[in-house]
């Protein structure tokens, strides 16, 4: 068995937020939407496409005449969900759908579920549109369809994904992403702004910048002139529209330090997701990635000496093939010197078609675990302090939910789902979703924080 529930998976997207309005004989679809924030934004694409052509959106298998499941494909463990997901929709609604990275083995599929009605791959729009006309027959009314302007979102009203590129050029041997997802094709940047301004003219007042390597967007364009210039330009429009901008997923090339003072400047929130993933330097060429651990270290003290506030997130593994008990503690002396605000980890699996899996000396799973208990317990005590410092200071902060007992928000320094939460359960009767207040912090946990309003 896997050793990562999917708890333990990076980068899950948050609940999909289905739509379910529809008019009396209105043809419904389901969708059920797994992995990433990329992967969501691709559902949002689909269900956008089926609204248009006048389907309705379903939350509720009984009610679909069919069911779209996206899958994931990232690791062993998340096909096995992905596999999971769409037995349980065959065995509540028996006419099924599939599409996302897993669709790109179709046989993995048919071979576990022989009678899903069709399989696509990852952003395969026009075949799941046809996939979808082939078994429910589309029946648009245009005097009563009417699409919203921001198409069809799964998160709440208040923050959106906003997908720059799609694929990946790089070459990490524990990942198949760029076998499923292909080599990087950037957004055109008006293109990317467009959709931007439609959000926020929507009421999106957080826009979640993502792609498989964020600051490499642009550097596929035949002008490579400009290869780094790309995304802060782009970083810098989208903070023109006055809306929070923060950014996922990137990498730390030297021209990052370009974006940081953005932030400082306040057009881009303070907060940067990085995908460090190890730091001692044998494990980092056994993963093929980049194996400068000390120039990084140099590189956020640069990033903190421009913006001291910036929030610095990253995910590691734990127990990648070859890791050495002195390779594991570097990664652990790394962590202490490094600080990071917001630190996930996840223990080592195979994945199908990965070079990594041919590696020797894999790590035992009782090893692995032991590794990951110590790796959290390490982030969890530099989390708890740095929280701590925080108390008696004023934050900004956005709400997502209220609800009798209180309001839950997140400051600048956490993405929805994957980082931690701000509490308000005192003078928060007024608030609703997607406001922007300034709260002082009463109270810190390891993970989360507890507020007042300042009036």
């Amino acid at each position: 068995m896997p050793e990562n529930p999917p708890d333990l998976r990076p980068d899950l997207a948050p609940r999909a937020v289905l739509p379910t309005d529809a008019r009396a004989g209105q043809p419904r679809i389901g969708m059920v939407s797994l992995g990433c924030p990329k992967a969501l934004v691709d559902s949002e694409r689909i269900l956008t496409r089926l609204r248009a052509e006048g389907y309705a959106i379903s939350a509720d298998y009984a009610e679909a005449e069919a069911v779209i499941v996206n899958t994931c494909g990232f690791l062993d463990s998340a096909k096995i969900e992905s596999l999971e997901a769409i037995g349980e929709a065959l065995a509540e609604n028996g006419r099924v759908i599939v599409t996302g990275c897993l669709g790109a083995d179709p046989a993995y599929i048919t071979g576990a579920h022989p009678t899903v009605l069709a399989v696509t791959g990852p952003h395969q729009y026009e075949q799941v549109l046809d996939a979808v006309h082939a078994a429910v027959p589309p029946a648009p009314d245009p005097f009563v369809d009417l699409l919203p302007a921001s198409g069809v979102t799964l998160t709440p009203r208040h923050f959106s994904y906003l997908k720059i590129a799609e694929g990946c050029n790089h070459s990490c041997k524990f990942c198949i992403i760029p076998d499923m997802r292909g080599k990087l094709v950037s957004r055109p940047h008006a293109a990317v702004i467009r959709e931007a301004e439609r959000l926020v003219d929507a009421g999106v007042r957080e826009l979640l910048v993502i792609s498989q390597d964020t600051s490499a967007y642009g550097t596929d364009w035949k002008d490579r002139a400009g290869a780094g210039s790309h995304i802060v330009n782009l970083a810098r429009d989208l903070g023109a529209l006055g809306a929070w901008v923060r950014l996922h997923y990137v990498y730390p090339y030297p021209f990052v330090r370009d974006l940081v003072p953005l932030m400082a400047e306040g057009l881009v929130l303070p907060y940067l997701d990085v995908p460090f993933q190890h730091a001692h330097p044998d494990t980092l060429r056994r993963m093929a990635r980049p194996a400068h651990a000390e120039k990084t270290l140099d590189r956020i003290a640069e990033w903190r000496g421009i913006c001291p506030e910036i929030a610095l997130r990253s995910t590691f593994i734990v127990g990648y093939p070859g890791e050495t008990e002195a390779e594991f503690q570097t990664l652990l002396d790394w962590l202490d010197e490094a600080q990071l605000d917001r630190v996930g980890a996840f223990q080592y699996e195979n994945v199908a078609g990965a070079r990594s899996n041919a590696l020797p000396d894999h790590v035992e799973a009782e090893v692995k675990a032991e590794r990951y208990a110590r790796f959290m317990a390490k982030a969890q005590a530099i989390s708890a302090a740095k929280l701590a410092a925080k108390v008696g200071t004023r934050l900004e902060v956005i709400v997502d939910a209220v609800d009798a007992e209180g309001a839950t928000c997140r400051t600048k320094a956490d993405a929805p789902e994957i980082d931690g939460n701000l509490f308000i359960d005192e003078g928060f009767e007024a608030l609703a979703a997607g406001d922007i207040l300034t709260v002082e912090v009463d109270e810190a946990s390891e993970y989360d924080l507890w507020g007042t309003p300042v009036a």
